[in-house]
Order: C-alpha cells, then sequence, then structure tokens
C-alpha cells in the first residue's frame, strides 16, 4: 500500500473541498450572518490540511487497486471529517456526533437530518447542507480525477471503487469520461436552477431545491420540504428533473454524440426504470382517487412522490402517512429499488434488479427443460455468470446488512419497525422524514456508516477490513 501516495490525493482532495466553502460563506457574508467566522475559520483550517498533507506526501507511484479502494473510502470519511467544521463552529450542532451524521448525510446524498427546525438555521449553513448533497452525488473524488489527467490508469481504478455500477467508458481516457459526467450535471444543474428562477422561485431557493434533486438527496430549506411551494409547476420541473436524474449519466452524453434520444430507450436498464416508475404513477393515482380535489394534483402529488421515492431523493409534498396502504407499501418497494446504475441515486439500482428477476425466469425454464441451454442477456448482450454471482452476493449482503443493523438499533431502545425504517432509508441514501436527534450516539454512528456503506456500494468500504488488504 503506498500510503504516501493515497495521503497525496486526500490533501489535493481538502483543498476541493476548502475551494467550496466559498460558496457558502458569500450567502453568510451577504446576510450579515453569525455563521461567517465558522466558514472562514473552517475554510482556513481545510485549506491549510489539504496544502500541507499534499505538500509533505510525494505523488510518485502507481495507483493499484488497493490505493484506488483506500483513496475512496478514506477520501469519503476525511471529507465528511472535514465538512464537520461549519455545523461546529457556527454552534447549530453541539457535539461532534451530530455533526458528522449531518456530513455524511449530505455527501451520502441520504438526506437525513438532526435538525428538526431548518427554517432556523442560518443561510450559509443551508446553503453549505444542499452544496455537499451536490458535490457528493456525482462524487468530488470524480471531480478529482476529473481534473487530474496525470493519474492514468490509477484513474480508472478510482473511478471504479467510487462509482462501481457504472457500466460505459464514453471517451478512452477515464479522466475525460469523469470530465464529460460533470460536465453534465453542472449543465443540468445550472438548466433546473433557471427554469425554477423563471417560475419565481427565488434564486438561494432554486438553488438548493436543483442541488437536492440532480443528487437525488433529501436535505431542504423548508420544513415542509417542496410541499412549502405551492405551484404546481415548480413541483412538476423538480419531478422530472429528479427523474432525469435517475438515469445513467453516461447515456446523455452518448444520446448527444449519436444525435438520438432512442439510446436511452435502446438501454434496457433505463426501459426497466422507466416502466418501473410509470407502472408505480399508474398504481398511486387509481389508489389516491379519493385523496385530491382535481386530476391534475392526483398526478401531480402521486408522480412526485413516486419519482422521489424511487430515485432515493426522500423530497416530499405532501404527508404520504395518509396515503391508503397499498400506497404507502408501493413506496416501501419502490424505495429498495433506486434508479440507474450510473446515476446519483441510491439503493439496490434498477439494473441489478432487472439481472434477479431476469435470473429467476431462466431457473424456472431450466426446470422446465432441464437440458435447455440458456443465457441471461440485458440489452441484448450476454451478462457473465460473474457479473450474475456478485449481483446475487451484492443482493445477500444488502438483505443481511438492514437485518443485521435493524436488530442493532433494536438493542439501542428503537421498536423493529423504526429501526428498519431508519436503517433501509440510510443504507439506501434515501431521506427519511423522522427525529434522528433523539437516537443515541452510537445509533448515529451506526446509520452514518451504513449511509456511506450504501453510497460506496458495500464493496469498495468492507475490503477496507480484510486483513489481507493491508499486507
Amino acid at each position: 500500500m503506498n500510503i504516501r501516495l493515497v495521503l497525496n490525493l486526500m490533501g489535493k482532495a481538502l483543498v476541493l473541498l476548502g475551494l467550496a466553502m466559498l460558496f457558502p460563506l458569500f450567502w453568510a457574508v451577504f446576510d450579515h450572518g453569525p455563521d461567517q467566522t465558522a466558514f472562514i475559520y473552517s475554510m482556513i483550517i481545510t485549506l491549510f490540511s489539504g496544502l500541507l498533507i499534499t505538500l509533505v506526501s510525494p505523488k510518485q507511484g502507481e495507483i493499484r487497486y488497493r490505493e484506488g479502494f483506500a483513496v475512496v473510502t478514506i477520501g469519503w470519511l476525511l471529507i465528511s471529517l472535514y465538512g464537520c467544521l461549519p455545523y461546529l463552529f457556527s454552534g447549530v450542532c453541539t457535539n461532534f456526533i451530530d455533526a458528522f451524521f449531518e456530513t455524511i448525510s449530505g455527501f451520502t446524498t441520504t438526506g437525513a437530518s438532526i435538525f428538526a427546525n431548518v427554517e432556523a438555521l442560518p443561510r450559509g449553513i443551508l446553503f453549505w447542507r444542499c452544496l455537499t448533497q451536490w458535490l457528493g452525488g456525482m462524487g468530488i473524488i470524480v471531480f478529482l480525477v476529473a481534473l487530474l489527467s496525470h493519474l492514468g490508469v490509477g484513474a480508472n481504478r478510482i473511478f471504479r471503487a467510487e462509482i462501481p455500477g457504472l457500466t460505459y467508458k464514453v471517451l478512452p481516457r477515464i479522466s475525460e469520461t469523469a470530465q464529460v459526467l460533470w460536465f453534465t450535471y453542472l449543465l443540468m444543474t445550472v438548466i433546473e436552477t433557471g427554469i425554477l428562477c423563471l417560475l419565481g422561485m427565488p434564486l438561494f431557493d432554486s438553488l438548493c431545491h436543483t442541488f437536492g434533486s440532480m443528487a437525488t438527496g433529501g436535505f431542504n430549506i423548508k420544513n415542509a420540504s417542496v410541499g412549502h411551494y405551492g405551484q404546481a409547476s415548480i413541483q412538476w420541473v423538480i419531478t422530472l428533473f429528479t427523474f432525469l436524474a435517475g438515469a445513467n449519466f453516461a447515456l446523455y452524453y452518448l444520446s448527444f454524440r449519436q444525435r438520438s434520444l432512442k439510446v436511452f430507450w435502446r438501454n434496457e436498464e433505463f426501459r426497466f426504470y422507466f416502466i418501473v416508475v410509470l407502472l408505480a404513477v399508474v398504481v398511486a393515482v387509481l389508489n389516491n382517487l379519493s385523496l385530491f380535489g382535481s386530476v391534475e394534483e392526483l398526478f401531480r402529488v402521486s408522480a412526485f412522490q413516486v419519482v422521489s421515492i424511487v430515485t432515493t431523493t426522500g423530497y416530499t409534498n405532501t404527508d404520504f402517512n395518509r396515503w391508503p396502504y397499498m400506497s404507502q407499501a408501493l413506496l416501501l418497494v419502490l424505495m429498495f429499488i433506486g434508479g440507474c446504475s450510473g446515476s446519483t441515486s441510491g439503493s439496490i439500482k434498477a439494473g441489478r434488479i432487472l439481472i434477479l428477476l431476469k435470473q429467476t425466469v431462466l431457473e424456472i425454464k431450466k426446470l422446465i427443460h432441464p437440458r435447455a441451454v440458456f443465457s441471461l442477456k440485458i440489452g441484448g448482450k450476454q451478462v457473465s455468470k460473474e457479473t450474475v454471482s456478485n449481483v446475487t452476493q451484492f443482493f445477500f449482503l444488502y438483505v443481511s446488512i438492514v437485518v443485521v443493523s435493524s436488530v442493532a438499533l433494536t438493542g439501542m431502545g428503537l421498536d423493529m419497525m423504526t429501526a428498519f425504517d431508519y436503517v433501509a432509508a440510510s443504507f439506501g441514501n434515501l431521506g427519511l422524514a423522522g427525529d434522528f436527534s433523539v437516537l443515541p450516539g452510537a445509533g448515529k454512528l451506526l446509520l452514518g456508516f451504513l449511509m456511506l456503506l450504501g453510497r460506496l456500494e458495500i464493496y469498495t468500504v468492507i475490503v477496507m477490513f480484510a486483513p489481507s488488504f493491508w499486507k
């Protein structure tokens, strides 16, 4: 393990994080808010630490798979630790565990919060919360890869460790692929922000809601979430861009290069994702007929909640606890599906669910025709046995971690249903409305670890616990 090379990249990531603190500092200064000094101190400490680590750690050496896993896992933890500073210096969090929970919830685009009244927070802190989830949506380490062209083949190993579900290398060099993905992400962010501003939403609100919808994160600046804005057009725009953020971002570049939107429909995972969302909206609409006064409101609220849950965003525009039990059960199922591979959404991912479904059908066919030879195909291409095995193991690990973690939370005083909700939401990176401040410190740390585990899709993190990894 080339620890110095890993530290060198960690230092550069901290420099990027320190520079990012300029944006919430602008809002703090603009408002003459009490959080101005908090961001100044945080930025100085983060930048100084990053520069110091970079200078004392030479960048020579090859980034192998071990370094790639270490850069991503340790990098996310380090960024979350330094991201705590504005919360601690401003006094909105009185202890480290609360600040760490809020920070890692933002960077992993989970959106679970310890703040019961977010509208009481200064705008600098509010902007920082939303910015952390936007940075984490596409990945700050991927952004680092996009900037550092000298990484060579090591860039691919870092890239695969942070976005293991991405199956498209849209350009020959992985650093160029990272640049394309981040440019697409930034362009869509600018477009959504502009549209929301044109619809009458203030710039600050537009930026914060765009950060959340593009990153599929649940942090919001209003206690009622998007439901605070009664304007139907605003909710439709956020629904659309949240749905788009649940698609594989590589498809946007491919469709641009080929000058055709057929790229999306030719992608079997996107078709599955689209059909799941469409069917879920239809079921929700039919089951919620008696709850809304107009057809437009019925479709808008149902579509918004379906898209928000399946993409693991966690925004709300209504109290869906008042929905019929069937609609609530539907949202629970969608929570475990997620968006496409290579998107900013969390959970299991539509591609893996599709493989599991097809493999189940193949097993049934083999029972009926034991001598026949079948192969699993996605998009006309045969899926290797190794990939099927990997998906099966991932699903087993996912379910096992949810069960074990839920039981662990019950040992901290939570009832089984509440524990399951918190674990499933945290592990799936789905913002859940709830009072996380009442959890004991050990519970918050457990959920924070699950957020990281879910964001990096299990293997990238657990490989660090293997003794052979460090030999």
